[in-house]
């Protein structure tokens, strides 16, 4: 697959935020000329510059941006030998359609949610009417509130891998295929023969294709997909389960369990450590992320 490369606006605090969540996931630090800091990882290499440009050169881009600068991004000028492989789907919203979304891919405690949701013709526009959007534009209290609305109308499914399981079973470098199988076993759960399913799209679109080659649908993967109302609802219920679990973990462990892998989760994660000890930590965090070396006693 041809090379990349995107730059985007990025104001310093906005960057230096970025790279608190960055610091606790599967990347590598770079040391690099008139840069505030540079990684390598899932596929990407990503330079935030002092002047307030990024550049992200890899295979796709678009999907670093996506799930770690965020939809609030500005559109990216790209150069290349080739356009962009993140087609716009079809938005006719008019038939049946499975979409799907995650949550927790980057927050050091809590679960790895994904969550899919079935319309079936006309419903589309019922979710708009009510307000439905990607979850990133919504308050957790909003999400919490929506999503419980949501799932008591909507065919949907959710697949949660909580922390003892996800570090029995998370292997370095694989987290992407990881996420590829939690999709797969959410949509088979809705799916029925023929029907589209919309993926938002958060490695090479072969992954999942090969993840959902045993079922017979209309599959289509972009970056951005929230703007379907399907993966817009399926991401507000992935958000709210999220948000519920990492809630009765807080209260399970008397620490209130911050979202993200920044200094506040650096906090709450000493302590915890402080009370349940170092190897009470496999029961509430992601022990791959680099917060669990930053964690002292």
């Amino acid at each position: 697959m041809s090379q990349q490369t995107v730059v985007v606006q990025v104001p310093r605090a906005r960057a230096l935020e970025i790279k608190a969540r960055l610091a606790g996931a599967d990347f590598d630090f770079r040391p690099v000329p008139h840069a505030l800091f540079s990684v390598k990882g899932e596929g990407v290499v990503a330079t935030f510059y002092e002047s307030g440009k990024a550049v992200v050169q890899g295979a796709n881009p678009e999907l670093f941006i996506e799930h770690w600068i965020g939809a609030g991004a500005p559109s990216p000028a790209s150069s290349g030998s080739s356009k962009s492989s993140a087609k716009p789907a079809n938005d006719d919203e008019s038939g049946a359609l499975i979409g799907s979304d995650e949550c927790g891919k980057g927050d050091y405690f809590g679960p790895l949610v994904v969550a899919a949701v079935r319309l079936e013709p006309g419903q589309a526009e019922k979710l708009r009417a009510a307000g439905v959007r990607d979850s990133k534009t919504l308050s957790d209290e909003q999400c919490l509130k929506l999503g419980a609305a949501l799932r008591g109308v909507f065919a949907h499914s959710v697949v949660q891998l909580d922390p003892p399981r996800y570090n029995q079973i998370y292997v370095q470098g694989k987290l992407n295929d990881l996420l590829g199988s939690l999709h797969a076993e959410a949509i088979q759960q809705l799916a029925r023969p023929g029907i589209r399913v919309l993926v938002d799209q958060f490695a090479d679109a072969r992954l999942m294709q090969k993840k959902l080659a045993g079922l017979d649908v209309k599959l289509e993967q972009r970056t951005r997909a929230e703007s379907n109302a399907a993966v817009a609802a399926a991401s507000i219920i992935a958000r709210e389960a999220f948000l519920t679990a990492l809630k009765n973990l807080s209260e399970e462990a008397a620490v209130d369990l911050h979202k993200g892998a920044g200094d506040p989760v650096d906090r709450s994660a000493a302590r915890f450590v402080a009370i349940h000890g170092r190897e009470g930590l496999k029961n509430v965090a992601k022990l791959h992320f680099k917060n669990t070396q930053k964690i002292r006693g």
